[in-house]
């Protein structure tokens, strides 16, 4: 069985050297679907009976690891001095630094990283991270799978 929970943050970010508009600070209302699967929970009597996973429980693991790490900050690339040094002069924002260009790409497969070990096996119903979906726009994503 699979299920799929959304969440949505605001970020900004930067593509380094990119052709076109992306170069520049700017941001996104991206959202973040996390997939699971693993076998229906058939104990009787517990809050989880017939589910794979409780969605307000993936949602926590989610909103906590990763969505409020990241919403309303500037994700910037490591190596990326010139936003970093910027940011770094303004008192108390929220930056998070990327080992990698924060693309939607990269940052499915950072939330993927992030994230698979917080469910795996959480029941002992074969729990599984199978995709984290991102979008950067409502028709634009990237998908990581497992």
């Amino acid at each position: 069985m699979h299920i799929t929970t959304r969440l949505e943050f605001d970020a900004g970010h930067r593509i380094p050297n990119h052709k076109s508009q992306c170069k520049n600070l700017h941001g996104h209302r991206y959202a973040l679907e996390i997939t699971l699967s693993g076998d229906i929970i058939t104990q009787e009597n517990t809050s989880e009976s017939g589910m794979v996973m409780d969605f307000s429980d993936v949602k926590a693991i989610a909103k906590k690891a990763v969505v409020d790490v990241w919403d309303h900050a500037f994700l910037v690339y490591q190596h990326d001095l010139e936003v970093l040094n910027f940011l770094n002069s303004l008192p108390d924002h929220k930056t998070v630094i990327f080992p990698t260009i924060p693309t939607a790409e990269n940052m499915a497969l950072e939330a993927f990283k992030i994230l698979k070990a917080r469910y795996k096996n959480t029941f002992g119903n074969h729990l599984k991270l199978e995709k984290v979906r991102l979008y950067e726009t409502p028709n634009s994503w990237a998908d990581a799978l497992g």
